[in-house]
């Protein structure tokens, strides 16, 4: 194995540390050559990523339809970090054709759901229509769209959702200044075409339409913005809303979790079919994702990581790990420390 190293700056956050891929390779006997961390980083792109124990999903198997952090909100909890490209741009950001093959090689890991979410927005994805058509076309497996919804107010983003079996978008604020506060959307995305676009889609859509709400300590938790978050609730009439809060590092130190208990007596003021969104179900605790986690502890144990090390290291997609992270986490096996503008994990048993 050749390495040649290079000192990591705040330029070059994501590539990984070759420390961690060598650790990886002597602890589990990976096949690398890697000759630089960018070669490392251009290799064949994987587009499917699991399956994933989901809190709301079962085993998900995973689409990547964007490049990482191509969004069109820079959202101050996101646990991917910044968005560092945010567009309103609708393109085929990746090959279709490629999703496809990759997805069939997927297929027999049996999941519950195939979920278009990944590292972005995946309604800027231009053929999504098509895409959501040709998986329904080889398998029969529910398929999931996991969305911002900041894009619904465009007719043709509600048509290609429209043969979804679930779609679930966000909504995060009831006002103009807390969701420019929260979400930082791109500058051709106001609150009232956000909102508009949600209520039309619940209008036009015919599948499972599931609204999860995310709370912020001190910011969206006071009882004049809880009550224009139902304002804007009873306006959409989702099937179900899902409430949720920070459980994974946020992109902005000052993005708080809500309490559990707290949280919980505002979902019940929120919406008649409201939930906390709950743990992790008997998922989890199946032999594959125990191995996997089991293998990431035993990465951290060697020395600190960031999730960009540990993908690197194990031959995981960075989805995955931050699953596995978010886990560990809240089992205090493991504790996120700031260094150099980026996060690193490190074992504590």
């Amino acid at each position: 194995m050749v390495f040649l190293t290079r000192k990591r700056s705040a330029i070059h956050r994501d590539i990984p540390d070759l420390r961690c891929v060598v650790d990886a390779f002597e602890l589990f006997g990976k096949k690398m050559c890697i000759m630089c961390a960018d070669i490392a980083y251009s290799r064949k792109r994987e587009y499917i990523f699991g399956p994933v124990p989901s809190r709301r999903l079962g085993r998900s198997l995973g689409v990547d339809l964007v490049p990482f952090k191509t969004c069109s909100y820079d959202c101050i909890y996101c646990q991917l970090g910044r968005t560092t490209n945010k567009t309103t741009q609708i393109k085929e950001w990746v090959p279709i054709d490629a999703v496809i093959n990759q997805l069939k090689a997927k297929l027999g890991s049996k999941p519950d759901y195939i979920t278009l979410s990944g590292s972005g927005e995946p309604t800027l994805f231009s053929q999504l229509e098509q895409l959501i058509s040709r998986i329904k076309d080889i398998t029969d497996i529910p398929v999931a769209v996991l969305t911002n919804g900041s894009l619904l107010w465009l007719p043709e983003v509600r048509s290609a959702l429209k043969s979804a079996d679930l779609v679930v978008p966000s909504l995060d604020a009831g006002s103009s200044q807390i969701f420019q506060y929260v979400n930082r959307p791109h500058r051709n995305i106001t609150f009232s075409r956000m909102l508009e676009g949600l209520v039309k889609f619940r209008n036009e859509y015919s599948g499972k339409y599931w609204l999860e709400v995310f709370l912020l300590a001190g910011v969206t938790t006071p009882e004049t913005e809880i009550n224009r978050l139902k304002t804007c609730i009873s306006a959409i009439q989702p099937d179900k809303v899902q409430v949720n809060t920070v459980t994974r590092p946020p992109a902005e130190s000052f993005a708080e979790p809500v309490p559990q208990k707290q949280l919980q007596t505002i979902t019940e003021k929120l919406y008649a079919k409201a939930e906390v969104i709950a743990d992790y179900n008997d998922v989890h605790k199946q032999q594959e994702f125990s191995a996997r986690r089991e293998d990431v502890l035993t990465l951290l144990k060697r020395r600190p990581c960031s999730i960009e090390d540990i993908a690197a290291g194990l031959g995981l997609h960075r989805n995955e790990v931050v699953k596995y992270v978010e886990e560990l986490s809240s089992e205090g096996k493991i504790e996120a420390r700031p260094q150099n503008q980026q996060l690193y994990y490190k074992a504590l048993i």
